[in-house]
């Protein structure tokens, strides 16, 4: 057996050894066994929840990682309910796919459980996100959007997925920024790409986010306008300005990650830091973020646990400025 299996077998035995009950059914008993790992989706087949917990699937079993990874879609209220089963009866071997959304997710919805009650395992993977515009937009830079929008407040219109979404965290970020007031931006929920895409092409919206692998042919051919991106520094190949250079004093990466049980222990914590950096370090999983976009924003499991506790306390607050969630 690998070293990285031995070890995640190790740390997964102590935790069964100590009495920690399972409650996934069938699904768990099986989970309970060192080889195999239960990954929950907290999204529907294709989203991007699943997407990450399916290419984690794929790597580990295809280079035997870990010998059986079953993939558990459940879906609903930002992945609250995905994080309410977790927290209410995950295995040591059950896993849940996290992300920025869900911080947002977990105070707009008022959910029963918190992140604070999961183990924090790994952050994987995130996406930058750059504001966007049609090639024919009045808009060409980021301080014409600030003018605008100081101008007429309610005549600039964001365009993005739901309220307190990624999206719409970007967007009140960056009207902060500027001096601007949250609570006065037109925040239109459009969805994402084949319904946002209409939409700011015909300039219907003002101006608009998401991930950037959803804009770059666009922005390529010149049919979308990238006014800045919010990453520290300019990505590689991407010839975009960040929103810091132009004198915007904001950034915010689309994250997503997996988090455990509560209760996880050292011993188990280091087994999954060990299979984890393995697949994070993989050609496999590298060449998947190259395709899709992703940027490789690994984290063992110390790291992501201080991480998260500064993003759940950011967004607290920003939500709490946009007046959701309270």
């Amino acid at each position: 057996m690998p070293i990285h299996r031995r070890r995640f077998a190790q740390g997964l035995a102590v935790l069964a050894g100590a009495g920690f009950v399972p409650g996934l059914g069938a699904r768990a008993a099986r989970a309970a066994t060192p080889e195999e790992l239960i990954l929950i989706a907290a999204a529907s087949t294709g989203g991007g929840y699943d997407t990450l917990a399916r290419t984690i699937q794929q790597i580990m079993e295809t280079k035997d990682i870990v010998g059986n990874v079953e993939v558990l879609n459940v879906p609903g209220a930002g992945g609250t309910i995905g994080l309410a089963q977790l927290v209410g009866s995950g295995t040591p071997s059950t896993l849940l796919t996290a992300g920025l959304g869900m911080v947002g997710a977990v105070l707009i919805n008022k959910s029963a459980v918190t992140l604070d009650e999961a183990t924090p395992v790994a952050r994987l993977q995130g996406e930058y996100q750059p504001l966007v515009v049609a090639a024919a937009s009045p808009l060409k830079s980021l301080d014409d959007l600030a003018k605008a929008f100081k101008a007429d407040p309610g005549a600039v219109s964001w365009g993005g997925f739901g309220i307190g979404s990624p999206d719409h965290l970007v967007s009140a970020q960056v009207v902060k920024a500027i001096g601007g007031d949250v609570k006065a931006m037109n925040y239109i929920v459009v969805g994402a790409g084949s319904e946002m895409l209409p939409l700011v092409l015909s300039n219907q919206v003002s101006v608009a986010t998401g991930g950037y692998a959803e804009f770059g042919d666009l922005i390529a051919t010149g049919q979308l306008r990238a006014l800045g991106i919010s990453s520290p520094e300019r990505l590689p190949g991407i010839d975009v300005p960040t929103f810091r250079e132009q004198g915007v004093d904001t950034e915010l990466v689309n994250w997503r990650g997996l988090v455990g049980a509560p209760g996880l222990n050292a011993e188990a914590l280091a087994g999954f830091d060990e299979v984890l950096g393995a697949v994070a370090a993989s050609e496999e999983w590298n060449e998947i973020c190259r395709k899709r976009g992703w940027q490789n924003l690994y984290m063992p499991s110390a790291e992501f646990k201080s991480f998260l506790a500064a993003e759940n306390e950011r967004v607290t607050a920003l939500v709490t400025e946009l007046g959701l969630g309270g």
